[in-house]
Parts: structure tokens; C-alpha cells; sequence
């Protein structure tokens, strides 16, 4: 149990609440093939989060990185999408070395609530009202998505806007529940501030698993 804690620690190993072959859904990859793989454990705790199983880390079990890259080169995809749960609790850089050996482009989805690790081709940070972000993450970010889920939350894009730099791209998104309310404003804001696109979950729309 103790080897097992210190290999988590090192990121040789990793709590894997899911791994699948899928399309991705939102954001700048939207519509390509990709193979998830969500990590479990998040501190951040949103309110509207459709993964809270993913939060306690310890329900999930734990694959050593071969294991995991094993699972990712059974499809004909080479795109990996790195998710959770919230995926920089853990030290991605073996991971993400190993997934790089084997010729995987690799994304992250991530609030950039610790410190940034891993060696990604795109990093997808989308910051959430619970927890503040670690500095790392804006230099990172390659593309800032916020998900619209309150009026106040086209002062938190903005806000986090200044801090990433002048290359991301961003995105606000609607809340899958709150879509109906908030789209129309999230048209209007976008067409008044053009240097912001739109992101949909057209995996739910299309009802892609």
C-alpha cells in the first residue's frame, strides 16, 4: 500500500476512474477522435460538475503509466485527452512522457488548481469560482474555456482573460442545464466581443458516449 502511495506520489501510477475512445466534444478538438483518460480525484468541487464520482480519488483504482498507455494504443487514434476529476493533483510528467514516446499528441482539460506538470501539445484551462488557480496554468493555457453558468460569469472570463497570454484562445461555453437561459446572452457577448468563440458539449447534443 505504501509502494503504491509513493508511486502515485512519483506519477508512476495513477487512480484512473475511466479511460474510453470517444469523439471529443467541446472546445478547440471539437469533433476528433480521442481517447480519454480521466483521472480520478478533484478538490475543487463545482456545484454543476457531471463527474462528481470522479472527485474521491481513492474509489478509483490504480494502473502503473504502461498500463494506461497499453489501454491508449488499442485504438487507431492518436490523440489522448487527459482529464478527471481534476488531472494536475498528480505529477503527469512520466505519463505524458511515455504517451509522447509511443507518438501521442496529448491534450489536458484541467481548473489549474496545482502547480503544472506534464509535456502536453494543448492545454485546455478552464477556471472554476471554487478554487483560485495556481500562476503556473496562464502561460500554459493554450486555450481558456469558462463555462457560463451565472450572469457574473462573463466578469470571470474577462478577469482571467488578462492573465493568459495574447495567443489563447477563448471560449465561453454554456452550462449543459443552464443552456437555455444563458445561450442567447453568450451569442450577443460573443458578437460584441469577437475575440471570444463559442464552445457547445455537441457530444451531448449528438448523444455521443
Amino acid at each position: 500500500m505504501e509502494e503504491t502511495r509513493k508511486a502515485v506520489e512519483r506519477g508512476t501510477m495513477l487512480p484512473v476512474m475511466e479511460s474510453f475512445y470517444t469523439i471529443q466534444g467541446e472546445g478547440s478538438f471539437t469533433g476528433h477522435p480521442a481517447y480519454f483518460i480521466r483521472l480520478g480525484g478533484c478538490d475543487v468541487g463545482c456545484v454543476w460538475c457531471d463527474v462528481k464520482e470522479s472527485w474521491e480519488a481513492g474509489k478509483w483504482p490504480v494502473q502503473t503509466i504502461n498500463e494506461i498507455v497499453e489501454g491508449a494504443l488499442q485504438y487507431p487514434g492518436r490523440l489522448v485527452v487527459i482529464t478527471g476529476g481534476e488531472p494536475l493533483m498528480y505529477d503527469l510528467d512520466p505519463l505524458t512522457s511515455l504517451l509522447k514516446e509511443k507518438g501521442f499528441t496529448i491534450n489536458i482539460e484541467t481548473s489549474g488548481t496545482h502547480p503544472f506538470s506534464g509535456h502536453f501539445d494543448w492545454v485546455c484551462f478552464s477556471p472554476k469560482k471554487f478554487k483560485a488557480p495556481h500562476e503556473s496554468i496562464f502561460e500554459k493555457a493554450d486555450e481558456l474555456k469558462v463555462i457560463v453558468f451565472h450572469k457574473s460569469d462573463f466578469a470571470f472570463a474577462e478577469k482571467h482573460a488578462e492573465k493568459v497570454r495574447k495567443d489563447c484562445r477563448k471560449l465561453l461555453q454554456p452550462e449543459w442545464s443552464k443552456s437555455e437561459k444563458y445561450t442567447s446572452e453568450i451569442i450577443n457577448y460573443v458578437k460584441n466581443h469577437p475575440d471570444w468563440n463559442i464552445s457547445l458539449q455537441t457530444h451531448k447534443f449528438m448523444d455521443i458516449p
